[in-house]
């Protein structure tokens, strides 16, 4: 491991993506935390969302929390486009001219499915949990490998990307790249401008009417509305890199349990494939992970174990999903989640 560096990689090969093309070397950064117990059946993943890298999400992972270190050997693997795994950021001497490849996320899960398999020799796992884009992975998990799955925890996401979430990554897309950076395909630099402007339109979708309406960024101490946005969204993805941060846009966009030669792109019969215990948990006003979404899936999951629907009962929509200070939304998972793993 380099120095610095407190992250492992598995080495996956070149790969043969949904699409058909080859992805050579690919390359799945991940960390773990705890101990994996003799008997291999302590484990939980935990794929990460858009945009973070898994320090971005680890604060979840504490002793005496859902994700109790001390308990479990927790996973996590970084997503594809998220500047650890392999990515457009580091890819661009290995791919020449070529465009970054695109990548599902059913290519996601066979590659975590290989990590866990040939790394660790893992057969089962006793939880997958996610956030927004975790969330859709976990949703695939469950879907796709229904004997190596005992419990999914899907907090904000859906098992297929609706048409009006697509309609908000296509927006954020279009901010993106109006940049004058954008050029040729791909961003020859930095995109200042269209940064901030992705985070305006995050701002109002991410964020609930009632957030703004009872003037909640208050209790951050922000004196006004327009001091919270430039000082928070405004700077939100200035550190990433635009150009992998299209690459995930278009995993997410085609995020689709059923978009594989297994199910044929019959959504009810991927849902009627997962056999593990089902915790949905949107957040009760969450704008483009509509909670409805997981009510349509819910009766459709007729062979899972158990399925609930527990919408977090939050004003601070999607964030409500990744309630870093918001106790109130952090105890909420945390309770329930707890309950899943004890089931």
């Amino acid at each position: 491991m380099a120095s610095g560096v407190d992250y492992q990689i598995f080495e996956a090969g070149d790969v043969v993506l949904q699409s058909g093309v080859v992805f050579p070397s690919l390359r799945l950064a991940y960390k773990t935390y705890g101990t994996l117990n003799a008997a291999k059946d302590n484990v939980i993943l935990y794929p990460t969302s858009f945009g973070a890298q898994h320090f971005d999400t680890e604060w979840l992972i504490a002793p005496g929390g859902a994700l109790d270190p001390d308990s479990y050997f927790i996973i996590i693997p970084n997503l594809f486009g998220n500047g650890l795994s392999s990515s457009p950021s580091n890819t661009r001497e290995l791919l020449g001219d070529a465009p970054f490849p695109p990548i599902s996320y059913h290519d996601a899960v066979a590659v975590q499915r290989r990590l866990v398999e040939e790394q660790f020799g893992i057969s089962r796992i006793a939880l997958v949990y996610g956030w927004s884009m975790g969330g859709m992975q976990a949703y695939h998990w469950a879907a796709c490998h229904p004997e190596m799955v005992e419990r999914a925890a899907v907090v904000c996401g859906s098992a297929r990307c609706s048409p009006y979430n697509h309609l908000f990554l296509d927006a954020v897309k279009a901010a993106l790249t109006a940049d004058p950076a954008f050029r040729s395909g791909r961003f020859v630099e930095k995109p200042v401008a269209g940064l901030c402007a992705m985070g305006r339109i995050y701002a109002g979708w991410a964020m609930s009417y009632e957030f703004y309406r009872d003037e909640v960024w208050r209790e951050q101490g922000f004196a006004s509305q327009e001091d919270y946005l430039a000082a928070t969204w405004d700077t939100a993805f200035a550190h990433r890199d635009a150009n992998n941060l299209l690459a995930q846009i278009a995993i997410w966009q085609g995020g689709d349990i059923s978009r594989c030669a297994t199910f044929g792109g019959d959504l009810d019969r991927a849902l009627g494939a997962v056999t593990a215990r089902m915790l949905l948990m949107p957040s009760r006003t969450d704008r483009y992970f509509d909670w409805r979404d997981n009510e349509r899936e819910l009766p459709k999951l007729t062979n899972a174990r158990s399925a609930e629907l527990r919408p977090i009962p939050s004003i601070h929509g999607h964030r409500a999903g990744n309630p870093i200070r918001i106790p109130a939304d952090r105890d909420f998972i945390n309770a329930n989640v707890s309950t899943l793993l004890q089931s």
